[in-house]
């Protein structure tokens, strides 16, 4: 079984990259949709319990935060795979910007996840690393390397 791990910050693609790539194959966890840590957890133990691979879809901009979801899915012999999202601000302000209703956040909440973003390591338990940027309106995934 696999858990994903998303990591950007807002406004960078994520929730569309799942429904392009995993929505069919797993089941995705997102504080957007789940509204507390408790449900979230939650819902991540049922997958762990009943073997199911999923997604974390939120920003997870802090090696600590990345931690949570990594060690339990190590515990369960899960293979954890992360997917950092080109984290541009200015790029994710203008496609914030056409966004409407919810999905549409105050510009100060994605320069303050900005300031706290860290990339993502190996050392931190993922089994494999992928970076992501939108060319194009289109996704492109590469395999993480130190350069990046």
């Amino acid at each position: 079984m696999e858990t994903i791990v998303f990591c950007g910050i807002q406004a960078t693609g994520k929730s569309t990259f799942f429904k392009e790539r995993f929505f069919k194959t797993h089941v995705r966890i997102s504080l957007d949709l789940l509204n507390t840590r408790n449900k979230e957890q939650k819902f991540m133990e049922t997958c762990l319990a009943v073997q199911q691979a999923f997604v974390v879809d939120n920003t997870n901009p802090t090696k600590e935060e990345r931690a949570i979801y990594i060690s339990a899915a190590k515990a369960n012999k899960f293979k954890v795979i992360g997917y950092y999202f080109q984290s541009k601000v200015a790029e994710a302000l203008i496609r914030n910007n056409q966004r409407t209703g919810k999905e549409k956040i105050p510009d100060v909440g994605i320069r303050g996840t900005a300031k706290r973003l860290e990339l993502p390591d190996f050392e931190e338990g993922f089994d494999a690393l992928y970076y992501v940027e939108i060319v194009n309106d289109q996704f492109v995934v590469k395999e993480w390397t130190n350069e990046i």
